[in-house]
This record gives C-alpha cells, sequence and structure tokens, in this order.
C-alpha cells in the first residue's frame, strides 16, 4: 500500500508534464492553422451581385506571390466599393468552397482543380485569339492532354473564382481591347495563329499570362483608367465551372479571321487621312509651273539633273536611263508658246505644226537624210533615214525580198525598232498591217521620240544601256536596228544579249549598219567580232542583202528554236544564266552578258509561233493554263474571252460619254489586264499603248501574243513620254489602288503632262475616288464631259490653262 501510494505520487507529476506538453503542442497548431488562415475568409453567403462579379482570368500565385496576392487583392477590394465588377476577382470572399475545406478532400480536389484550370486556360485563350472558337476548341482538346499539374501549395493559395464565359459576336471587339497589350501587326498576328493551328496548338497571350501570374506587376505600367478601360467586362451570367467552352469540330478552321484593335484603328486613321486629304484640300490645291531646264519637254524621270550629277559612271549610258525624283513632282509643264490642236492622223505622219514641237537642230542635222525638215510653220517628214534616204516604204519591201519569210501583218505583226529616230520605219509599217515599238535615247537628237509621237506614231524614250528593257521576253517577232549606234560586240555582247531575251524563238534580227557594207578599218573589226558573237549565241545569219537605191546593206539573223546548238558550243561564252535567273523580269533589272535557253516544252510560252494575224488576236494563247484561276476569277480561256466581250461592249458606248474618234490618233490604256480594250479598237485609225502595272499580274505576255503591244510601268513615277503625246488616257481601276502607294495630285499632274490639249480622260473607278478625280480636274480647268460617279465612270477634256506661278525650284 506504502509502495503504491509512493509511486502514485510520483507518477503524478509526470502526468502533468505530459498534459501540459499535449496543451502547448495543441496550441502551437492552433497558433499555426489561424496563422495559415488569415488569407482565407471563412465562407461567406455569396449575394447574386457577387457571383456576377466572378472574372475568367486566372490569377492563381505561387508560394513566393502569396505576399503580392494578398496586396493585390486589398486594392480590388478598393476598387469594388466604386464598381460591382471586378477586374481580376481574387477578392478572398469569393472563393469557392473547396478552397477552405479540411485536407481529407485534397485528393479529390486535385483533380477537380487540374480541370478548372484547363477550363481557365481555354477561356483566356478564347479571350487572347483571333479566331476565337477556333482556338477555344484547339486549346480544350490540348488541354485534355497536357502535362500541367498543380502543387498543393498552389491550390491552398488561389483566389480566384473561374467561370466560363461564351460572349456573343458583338462583344468580341471588348473582348480584344483586354488582348490589346500586344502591339504586333494584325497580319503577323494573322501568320502566327495560323502557324499554330497547323501545329495544332495556341499560344496564349504572352501579355495576358503576365496578369494571370503577377497582376500587380501588370498593373504598375497602367494607370487606371487604362485599366478599366482596356480589362472591364460587362456582367455576364455565371455558369458552372466545369462546363466546357463550345467548340467548333476538330481541324475546322474559322472562315474569317478576327482583326485586331490595331489593325481597325490603323484602317479608320488612314481612311480619315485619305478623306481629309481629299475633296476638302483637293480643292484648294494651287497648282504651279515646272520650274525646271527642260522646260516644256521636261519628262520628270529622264531630266533628273541632280541624280545624273550623282552618277559614278556614265559608261553605260547610265545619265540616258530613268532616274526618278524621290518626291513625284506636282507641278505642271507649260505649254509652248503658240501651241495649237495637232494635225489629225494621217496627214500628220508627213507633216506637224513647227510651234508644237519647236525644235530645229535635227532639221538642220539631219535634214539631208530625209528625216525631218521645216517648211514654214510646218515641219515635214519625207519619209527617209539614215539607211532609207529615199523613204521607209522603198526599205521595207527591200527587207520582204530579201527574207521572204518576214510575212509583214501575216507572220511578222509586232517589232521592236532600236534608235528610231523620227520614227519613220514604224510609221510606214502600219501600212503592212505592222505595229513598231519604236525607242530612242532623250539625246543630242532634239526631240526625235516627241517628233515620232506627234506625228502619232508610239514611241518611248529609252536607252540601251545597263538595264533591262521594260518588256517580258520572247514577245518580240523581229527587232530592226538601221544604223542605231548600238556597240552591240562589246561587253561580252551584254547588249546584243538582251535583244536575245526579247526575240522570240525563230524571230529575226534586222541589222542595217555600215559595217554590213563597209569595208573601212573599223568596220570590218566590228563586222569579224558581230560574227564571232552571233555565232556563240547561236544566231543563224539567213542572208545579207543590199538596197541599190539607198545604197546599203541588210544582214539578217534568226534566233533558234531550240537549245541544241547551246549544248553543243566548244566554249560557254557567253555562258548560260542561272536557273533562278527570271528571263520575265524587267522593271529596274541590271543586264547580264548570259544567254537564256529556249523554251522547249510545247506547253511553255514561247515553245510555238503565234497564229497568223489577225486571227491571234481574238485566240487565247495556247499556253495559259486552265487548271489556274484568270483575273476575273475565270479559268484563264474563259477569262480572256469575257474581258474581250465586255470591251467591245464598252467601246461601243463610248461615243455616249463625248469621245469622237476623228479626232484621236494616241491611245493608251494605263492599266490593261488582256488587251481587251486595244483589241476593241483594232478597226479604228488608232495604236494603243498597254500598260501592265508593275504591282498587278504580269499579262504583258498575253497582249503580245495577241499581236498588241504594250509595257510595264509604276505609275507613281513619271512615265518615259515626252510632255502633250496623247489624244486619250484609259484608267479602269487604276487610282483607287494607286491612293495608298503615291499621291493622287501627283499622279493627276502626270496625266495633265502626258495628254494633249483637247485630249480626253476616261476613268473607270469606285465613286469616293472618281470624286477625288473630279476635284482635281476641275481645279485644272478641265472641261467635265461625262459625270456619272455613282456608275462608276467619268470622262474629261483637258484644256489649255496654265496657272502663272513657278514653282520654287
Amino acid at each position: 500500500m506504502a509502495l503504491f501510494k509512493t509511486r502514485k505520487r510520483s507518477s503524478s507529476p509526470s502526468y502533468v508534464s505530459t498534459l501540459t506538453i499535449f496543451v502547448f503542442i495543441a496550441l502551437c497548431v492552433f497558433g499555426v492553422w489561424m496563422l495559415s488562415s488569415k488569407s482565407v475568409v471563412p465562407p461567406q453567403t455569396q449575394s447574386d451581385e457577387d457571383i456576377a462579379t466572378r472574372t475568367s482570368i486566372d490569377t492563381s500565385t505561387t508560394n513566393d506571390e502569396l505576399s503580392a496576392s494578398h496586396g493585390m487583392a486589398e486594392k480590388i477590394a478598393e476598387t469594388r466599393k466604386d464598381s460591382s465588377s471586378s477586374v481580376f476577382g481574387d477578392n478572398p470572399g469569393q472563393l469557392p468552397e473547396d478552397a477552405i475545406k479540411s485536407d481529407e478532400k485534397h485528393s479529390n480536389m486535385e483533380s477537380q482543380n487540374q480541370h478548372i484550370m484547363a477550363s481557365m486556360d481555354a477561356q483566356l485563350s478564347e479571350e487572347s485569339s483571333l479566331t476565337q472558337k477556333e482556338q477555344a476548341s484547339v486549346i480544350h482538346e490540348a488541354g485534355a492532354d497536357s502535362d500541367v499539374k498543380i502543387t498543393e501549395p498552389e491550390k491552398a493559395q488561389q483566389t480566384v473564382t473561374t467561370a466560363a464565359v461564351e460572349h456573343e459576336e458583338p462583344s468580341i471587339g471588348k473582348q480584344q481591347d483586354v488582348q490589346g497589350f500586344d502591339t504586333k501587326p494584325a497580319e503577323e498576328e494573322i501568320n502566327k495563329e495560323q502557324f499554330l493551328e497547323d501545329k495544332g496548338g495556341v499560344e496564349a497571350n504572352p501579355k495576358a499570362d503576365v496578369l494571370q501570374q503577377d497582376p500587380e506587376a501588370a498593373l504598375k505600367g497602367t494607370n487606371s483608367e487604362e485599366v478599366s478601360e482596356k480589362i472591364e467586362k460587362p456582367k455576364v451570367d455565371e455558369v458552372e465551372v466545369t462546363q466546357k467552352p463550345k467548340a467548333e469540330k476538330k481541324g475546322r478552321k474559322s472562315k474569317k479571321q478576327w482583326s485586331t484593335q490595331a489593325a481597325q484603328s490603323q484602317k479608320e486613321n488612314k481612311r480619315q487621312q485619305v478623306e481629309s486629304n481629299s475633296e476638302e484640300k483637293l480643292e484648294d490645291h494651287e497648282w504651279y509651273l515646272c520650274n525646271v531646264t527642260a522646260n516644256e519637254d521636261y519628262i520628270p524621270c529622264l531630266d533628273n539633273e541632280k541624280a545624273v550629277k550623282q552618277l559614278r559612271t556614265t559608261r553605260h549610258y547610265e545619265h540616258r536611263e530613268r532616274h526618278c525624283p524621290e518626291d513625284p513632282p506636282t507641278c505642271l509643264v507649260p505649254l509652248p508658246k503658240g501651241y495649237r490642236t495637232p494635225i489629225e492622223w494621217p496627214n500628220s505622219r508627213d507633216k506637224i505644226w513647227y510651234h508644237n514641237v519647236p525644235h530645229k537642230k535635227l532639221a538642220e542635222v539631219k535634214g539631208h537624210q530625209n528625216w525631218v525638215k521645216v517648211t514654214g510653220e510646218f515641219l515635214t517628214f519625207p519619209g527617209g533615214g539614215t539607211q532609207f534616204i529615199h523613204g521607209a516604204l522603198h526599205y521595207i519591201d527591200f527587207l520582204q525580198q530579201a527574207q521572204p519569210s518576214i510575212g509583214w501583218g501575216k507572220h511578222t505583226r509586232v517589232i521592236l525598232d532600236v534608235g528610231c529616230g523620227v520614227g519613220s520605219f514604224g510609221g510606214f509599217l502600219f501600212e503592212r498591217d505592222v505595229i513598231t515599238m519604236s525607242f530612242a535615247p532623250k539625246d543630242e537628237h532634239e526631240a526625235q521620240v516627241q517628233f515620232a509621237l506627234e506625228r502619232g506614231i508610239p514611241a518611248i524614250s529609252a536607252v540601251m544601256g545597263s538595264q533591262r528593257l521594260p518588256f517580258p521576253s520572247l514577245v518580240f517577232d523581229a527587232i530592226h536596228c538601221a544604223r542605231c549606234r548600238v556597240p552591240w560586240h562589246v561587253d561580252g555582247g551584254m547588249l546584243l544579249l538582251e535583244l536575245n531575251r526579247l526575240l522570240r524563238p525563230g524571230g529575226l534580227f534586222i541589222w542595217c549598219a555600215t559595217p554590213v557594207y563597209q569595208k573601212l578599218e573599223e568596220d570590218v573589226e566590228i563586222w569579224k567580232e558581230m560574227t564571232s558573237l552571233t555565232k556563240s549565241i547561236c544566231w543563224e545569219l539567213v542572208t545579207i542583202n543590199k538596197d541599190e537605191l539607198n545604197r546599203v546593206g541588210a544582214a539578217i539573223y534568226r534566233k533558234p528554236t531550240s537549245n541544241e546548238c547551246y549544248n553543243q558550243r566548244a566554249h560557254s561564252e557567253p555562258p548560260l544564266c542561272k536557273d533562278d535567273d527570271d528571263p520575265n523580269a524587267a522593271w529596274y533589272v541590271p543586264l547580264q552578258a548570259c544567254l537564256h535557253r529556249v523554251p522547249v516544252d510545247h506547253t511553255e510560252r514561247g515553245a510555238k509561233w503565234p497564229d497568223t494575224w489577225p486571227r491571234r488576236l481574238n485566240k487565247p494563247p495556247y499556253w495559259l493554263n486552265n487548271s489556274q484561276t484568270g483575273i476575273y476569277g475565270k479559268p484563264p480561256a474563259q477569262d480572256f474571252a469575257a474581258d474581250t466581250n465586255r470591251w467591245k461592249n464598252v467601246v461601243e458606248e463610248l461615243s455616249n460619254i463625248g469621245i469622237t474618234w476623228t479626232d484621236v490618233r494616241n491611245v493608251m490604256d494605263m492599266r490593261s489586264i488582256y488587251g481587251g480594250f486595244a483589241a476593241a479598237l483594232k478597226d479604228l485609225p488608232v495604236w494603243v499603248f498597254n500598260v501592265v502595272t508593275v504591282d498587278t499580274p504580269d499579262t504583258l505576255p498575253v497582249i503580245y501574243e495577241r499581236g498588241l503591244f504594250g509595257i510595264y510601268h509604276d505609275w507613281c513615277e513619271s512615265f518615259s513620254t515626252y510632255p502633250r503625246t496623247y489624244d486619250l488616257l484609259h484608267a479602269d481601276n487604276l487610282f483607287s489602288k494607286l491612293k495608298d502607294r503615291c499621291k493622287l495630285t501627283a499622279v493627276m499632274a502626270e496625266v495633265d503632262r502626258i495628254i494633249r490639249p483637247g485630249g480626253k480622260l476616261i476613268v473607270r473607278d469606285e465613286p469616293s475616288t472618281l470624286s477625288e478625280v473630279r476635284t482635281l480636274l476641275n481645279s485644272l480647268h478641265w472641261e467635265i464631259l461625262h459625270d456619272k460617279i455613282k456608275e462608276g465612270v467619268l470622262c474629261a477634256k483637258r484644256g489649255k490653262w496654265r496657272p502663272t506661278a513657278i514653282a520654287v525650284s
């Protein structure tokens, strides 16, 4: 008993100590629990208003970001005093019940939270993508297999209620305001999203991810007004977290790409800028006379004295090539004193008014060769040239007799005349149903090309220098050079190789020059060089004949129709051009001394000779590929036929809008497609210069295949022609396409420069553009002949008005 008592007394302190320890541990656990629960407010009854303010943006934080999240929550709570809609929604009072339940439910929460995170990710991506429904579908499918896991601490620290929100289409723009942190251009965004679609996944907006991870940091660089403007959203009905966003079928692409706010704003700003720069400012535009040395003969891209002075060399006639001003001129070219209405064709072929092209030098230098003579108030043209003093017609017939296969007007329809002089050769070829692209430089042969155009003969100012001529390859039936003063044999035959690029396989090169028939030492040496060069490029010397009347001789060469000779050459000089050398590229392309292969596949352009004229005019080229789509959306052959029929109908109606063909000779189609407008004018005594702009599909080979001709050009630059050289300009949907690239005032100044007083302009375009054109024409004192803007047609006639003020040089 004593023992028992003693043992009891001794065990009492031990029991007390043990109890004390348990109580202490319990208090510690309770304290830790209290501390850890400070960031979690006990569940409260949530009102409908609170539920409505839940946001769909995930702002869950890591352990290291807990304090930042808590601070953010306080800021948001303050903001809610003024507004019932929450931006980031990380108010602890809005946590779901799962976030505060005991640890015994953690295993169930893990799977549920993984699904919640997948839903939130899908929703965020839906808001930040351009094609929202499709991206939502892809995100959801990708999220099911995602490796993303939520750790226990992250689950304990989540402070946001998630809601799947589905907006109607009208609210897309507001969603994009949220996404508007990314300032990349819309095109880059579309390309990026398309790439991600192809890869089978979508990358969420990186700036939106910043909001997820650190909303406070995201707000630091943004004031409160910007925040409310960019990310405040309308209230929406809450749906269950586990609901999946509606999705399209897998792999199905959106029919329309969503635009971005940046793209929309840029487009609207551009529209307003164009609008503000249009009628109000156009009406107030003040015109000046050009203050240039060339005066009434001004060609901006050929009279750029500043650019010419900066040239390092002129060895390859660089000073005669195009050098356009950085800012296209908006000044007007003055009229020569005593200018009169041009003489009509065909009388103009033989004489023109002297005061329209008041230059006597050429008559003094070349008058004895019957180029041009001064006869009272006229300049007369006997039809001669250096190599055909006794007239071009005799010379043309001489060439036909020398080589009967020429077949003027049947087999040979479109030719190139190099160094054309005053254009008599091309002018008289009209009698043989041949059209000639004549060209010569603006040089010491004063105004030679201007003489040709005033006579009603097609010509341009150009030079064989360091760049390709602005024509496609394999388009000329024949090329002619009569004493054209071009050194064909120098620089590895680079200039002759340019002619080889332009000449059809089987086409003829007609060379009438002193080395052919004279025996002077220089001529003999040049002939040897030419003989060697023509053999090396496989040109066949068909004939050498002498014209007894004119006492000249002509050598006629034929280009091969196969590559057999090229492959059998003992020496590969000149070399064959590289496979990636595009022979059709011709806009400011440097010349190279290389030889392009001949097309041999019967489906390739150039492999066959065109049908005889005029059958070739309305027959679709054999090489048009019907598996492709034409310019107007039909198969090319059908496109071609539809274009031809369209312009036949249009031309028949031109007389109703003020066009009389008796005073029209020189016509330009400023934006030609298949040459349908020119084809419709075939039976009229006019010629049409077809211009294919460099930023549209390259249909110029089709035009040449039809037996018509044309040139590449960019109307943001000056055209290579003299002032006052065209009777009619036709512009079909041209100006509306130019407004985004160049000033409309500069384009209209160029139109005013090219067209003759009394000449007419026909414009077909959208009403807003026509309104601007009309405003400018009124400021230029043109007479409006036909004003059907709502119908998309405007016709006007240029007068002789010129401003009195002179532009500052």
